[in-house]
């Protein structure tokens, strides 16, 4: 038996509805045998401020660093806002990165997003991909997960009923598993 992978998992938006939330949690229930996704609170971090780390990091920047720390690999699900990163993701981002130690170097990553548009956050999605390269980050290619027009694919309960969709969303997992598991053979 394998070594189950433990994924951090971002969520871009702060809003107890939001579509993007509801897809983490579609992604919690679609997630392989072996897969847990847990979840790094980001809503608790101050704005970024190099002020603010001269000695040592906030508590909730360190959970953060931690958290990532710790994982086998990274899960952004993420809305777009003015064609671009949400800002409470971003500023996690930042945070996280000033770590002496880089967390985020080396680990598979894999990227999904809701919107009630057309392209479902694919330009936040792009930009996200530009910091992952920075960042030493191994995402995923595909499948691309871009649920657009999310407002007809929620049920009232906020469950996840497109099977596309769902189907999406399992495949990307899928790989995230493999992709993971072949970065960290030794």
């Amino acid at each position: 038996m394998s070594k189950p992978i433990k994924v951090a998992a971002f969520c871009g938006s702060l809003r107890k509805g939001s579509y993007n939330r509801m897809l983490l949690t579609a992604a919690e229930r679609l997630a392989p045998a072996g897969m847990k996704l847990e979840e790094v609170a980001i809503g608790e971090l101050p704005l970024y401020n190099a002020d603010l780390h001269q000695s040592e990091f906030p508590i909730a920047v360190k959970r953060a660093i931690d958290s990532v720390a710790a994982a086998d690999a990274l899960l952004f699900v993420s809305p777009e806002y003015n064609y671009s990163i949400p800002a409470p993701l971003k500023n996690a981002i930042d945070w996280i990165s000033r770590a002496s130690k880089q967390p985020f170097a080396g680990k598979a990553a894999a990227v999904m997003g809701a919107s009630m548009g057309q392209l479902g956050g694919a330009r936040a999605q792009l930009h996200l991909r530009h910091c992952m390269v920075f960042l030493d980050m191994h995402p995923v290619n595909k499948p691309e997960v871009m649920i657009a027009q999310a407002q007809n694919k929620f049920d009232a309960d906020g469950t996840l009923t497109d099977e596309t969709a769902r189907g999406l969303i399992r495949d990307l997992l899928a790989a995230l598993n493999g992709w993971t598991r072949r970065l960290n053979v030794s």
